[in-house]
């Protein structure tokens, strides 16, 4: 029995198994950082979405907002 060859083949075959748990923990570990609110350090590297309107757009969205404003102090002083 060739001992030093056994030795040999066992320390490859625990450096598989530790590349293997290691692989594995690395994807545990991942698959949990999908689960709640994300860490702060993710959420500063985005930038918080804007809506952009044109303005013609705005305009009628001011009228808009104005007619109902108008609607509403109209009803109010009827009252």
């Amino acid at each position: 029995m060739n001992i030093p060859k056994v030795i040999a083949d066992l320390e490859q075959y625990k450096s598989q198994l530790e590349q293997a748990i290691d692989a594995l923990d690395r994807l545990a570990r991942k698959r949990g950082e999908k689960r709640g609110r994300p860490p702060k350090r993710s959420a500063e590297v985005r930038k918080p979405r804007t809506r952009k309107f044109s303005a013609a757009t705005r305009m009628r969205m001011a009228a808009a907002q104005r007619r109902r404003w108008a609607k509403h102090r109209k009803s109010k002083s009827s009252k």
